[in-house]
């Protein structure tokens, strides 16, 4: 017997939600795991902007590592995280829901999976500079 289902074989291709690019996101769920070697935040995004891409949602991971500890801190930083909490070394896990901030994501394929890269970030009070489109070089500034 021969069934069809519609859009099987799409799901065989990188399902990426999300291009790569800049986007302000709302921080909607946290998740620790501690591994072993390792240990990280597993951190579901939800886009507010662009509109055209707002409320697809993502998840990526954060790493805790010792080594990895600067690019935490900045992610904390930049979507407002308490700065009490942070002075203190403390991370609330329900304090992170509903932060908002920028980020630059980009994709690697490793072993078949597509992963997110939180590539770099920035407070939500940024998004209008970084998402304001560059305007065109003027025409003495072409002729020089």
């Amino acid at each position: 017997m021969r069934r069809r289902f519609q859009g099987l074989a799409s799901t065989a291709q990188a399902n990426v939600e999300v291009p790569e690019g800049v986007f302000l996101l709302r921080v909607d769920q946290v998740r620790y795991s501690r591994e072993r070697q390792k240990p990280f935040y597993t951190v579901r995004f939800s886009v507010l902007e662009p509109k055209s891409l707002a409320g697809r949602t993502f998840s990526g991971r954060i790493y805790c590592t010792a080594k990895a500890l600067w690019k935490f801190n900045w992610f904390l930083r930049d979507f407002g995280y308490d700065q009490e909490l942070l002075g203190r070394d403390e991370v609330e896990d329900k304090n992170l829901i509903g932060l908002r901030g920028v980020v630059k994501l980009s994709h690697t394929v490793v072993n078949g999976r597509t992963l997110v890269n939180l590539d770099a970030f920035a407070p939500a009070s940024a998004w209008e500079s970084i998402s304001a489109p560059t305007p065109p070089p003027l025409r003495s500034e072409l002729a020089s």
